[in-house]
């Protein structure tokens, strides 16, 4: 409890007669008597002297961990400095683990992702394309399938893993902003053009079909408009031949610029916050010595979104069935299948309790010590010296005993000492008295 400020202070219950009203009659009762005594002069000079602020409470006592053991005792038992060393090592061990979980979870919000190839599959299948294949009164059709797999460790397409996939790595129609899929407008005059968007979309697809009815083979154009997060660019001639990349995010360009510049020693020694232009990049911004401040903003000229895959597929209606397989590889970036082990490994660290169980037992342990201590020196206290001992028991139980029944804020037997009355007080409790007195109406003792 922090101490009490002199303009919140209170006077010592000890120096307070009796209750204290505050409403307005006692009020102004107290501004009539303070100017009565200012001009006789109950207390001379000035009528009120400062009142003692009551000595604020004292602070608790910081507690000590529950499994560390008391100053009191480590001086008496030097092996316990061993203990110590081990807690505080421990202390280490759980900062250490404690920052390792909150990475692991972040890890696991917040993949980091890798590049991989996504095959895109692109085939047709057909039915009831001639007299015999199909029943009385069927129509010809045809069925148009995209799908995609990631490759893993070189595997290709297999019947098994087209329909089921690899549940680590996102399911197709993530990687895809846009899908759009022209027919020949001739054959199709309604309709000929599917498009599928991923914002529209909530529910996310293994692979697209597209089926219709004919019997006229055509080519189909397919546009893939990538899904990049964070947005990537295309990057003009002149900064791939600088940098040698050509599909990159905006924020890694200016990374492989920052390495450009510093590999050829182009930063001005002069100006840190300045680097020169050689030949190559003289092309790019045109100048010969850049900002880094303004190097981003010259490089969006050289940005530019990224091209749609552009897929074309003729739909054949006749010979093996399905029709026309053709594969196209894309490079992705997919989250590191790491999700599933690292939430094990949170759930087994949590439902861990070899650990507690250990702490529970160290600190029933340090409980008896601090038990047994105290028994110590309360059987050395009395045999140093028993009455001595004995009394100030008595005198701290009649203490508590006070406490308990509310009577600890006065000292009975102080009040009986003409001492008690002498104190610097004293006075102003007097004058408070009769002030009270005069302001309830009642004439105070031997005024009358």
């Amino acid at each position: 409890m922090a101490p009490i400020p002199a303009s919140q202070a209170t006077q010592s219950p000890a120096t307070n007669p009796g209750p204290t009203t505050t409403t307005k009659k006692s009020h102004k009762s107290n501004n009539k008597s303070h100017g009565a005594t200012g001009s006789g002069g109950v207390g001379g000079g000035t009528p009120f002297k400062t009142i003692e602020v009551a000595p604020a409470p004292r602070r608790k006592k910081r507690k000590l961990p529950e499994n560390e053991i008391p100053q009191q005792i480590a001086a008496q038992l030097p092996e316990s400095a061993i203990y110590s060393q081990l807690v505080e090592l421990e202390s280490k061990l759980d900062d250490v683990i404690s920052r390792k979980k909150i990475e692991v979870q972040e890890s696991v919000l917040n993949p980091p992702n890798c590049q991989k190839t996504l095959r895109i599959y692109v085939f047709n299948t057909f039915s009831n394309q001639s007299k015999s294949d199909g029943k009385s009164g069927d129509s010809p059709s045809w069925t148009l399938k995209i799908i995609g797999r990631i490759l893993e460790d070189g595997l290709g397409f297999d019947s098994e893993n087209s329909v089921k996939g690899n549940s680590c790595y996102p399911k197709f129609s993530s990687f895809f902003k846009k899908i759009t899929i022209y027919l020949d407008q001739k054959v199709y005059p309604d309709n000929h053009v599917i498009l599928w968007e991923n914002s529209r979309s909530p529910v996310l697809h293994e692979g697209f079909e597209v089926k219709r009815k004919g019997d006229k083979e055509f080519t189909a154009v397919i546009r893939l408009e990538m899904n990049y997060v964070p947005e990537r660019f295309k990057l003009s001639s002149a900064l791939t031949q600088v940098l040698g990349i050509e599909v990159e995010t905006s924020a890694r360009v200016m990374t492989a610029l920052w390495q450009y510049v510093k590999v050829k020693k182009l930063q001005d020694p002069n100006d840190p916050s300045v680097f020169l232009c050689d030949p190559s990049l003289r092309k790019v911004f045109g100048e010969e010595r850049v900002k880094f401040a303004v190097a981003g903003q010259k490089l969006k000229q050289h940005l530019s979104p990224v091209q749609p895959v552009h897929l074309e597929h003729i739909v054949k209606l006749s010979g093996s069935n399905p029709s026309g397989l053709m594969c196209y590889d894309v490079l992705v970036d997919v989250p590191l299948p790491l999700g599933k082990d690292m939430s094990d490994f949170l759930e087994k660290t949590e439902k861990c309790t070899e650990i507690d169980d250990y702490d529970s037992a160290i600190v029933d342990a340090i409980k008896k010590i601090n038990e047994h201590r105290r028994r110590w020196a309360f059987f050395l206290g009395f045999s140093q010296s028993p009455s001595e001992f004995i009394n100030s028991v008595i005198g701290s139980q009649a203490r508590d005993l006070k406490v308990v029944a509310g009577e600890a804020i006065q000292n009975a037997e102080k009040e009986h000492r003409a001492e008690f009355y002498n104190q610097a007080w004293t006075e102003d409790a007097v004058v408070h008295y009769l002030n009270r007195k005069t302001g309830s109406g009642v004439d105070p003792a031997g005024t009358s």
